[in-house]
């Protein structure tokens, strides 16, 4: 392999796409697991049941919002 083509910008580009996207899906993974946890208390059935479904999006946007907040936090202090 060419040691130049280690450095080009498509490979830089697609290094941080897909970190981009294991950053996603372990927010996702992080977010169902903690929801879940915590709104679905009982064996659930085939449906969700409309308490159960609000918990889950109204703890899926709490999650989100406290997402944002962390990383412009992070953001702010470099």
């Amino acid at each position: 392999m060419d040691p130049s083509a280690l450095n080009s910008p498509e490979l830089e580009r697609f290094l941080s796409e897909e970190k981009e996207r294991a950053m996603v899906n372990e927010m996702v993974a992080k977010l169902t697991s903690a929801c879940w946890d915590k709104c679905i208390t009982s064996a659930p059935g085939s449906k969700l049941s409309s308490s159960e479904s609000s918990c889950l999006s109204n703890c899926a946007h709490r999650y989100m919002d406290m997402s944002l907040i962390i990383m412009k936090r992070f953001q702010s202090m470099n």
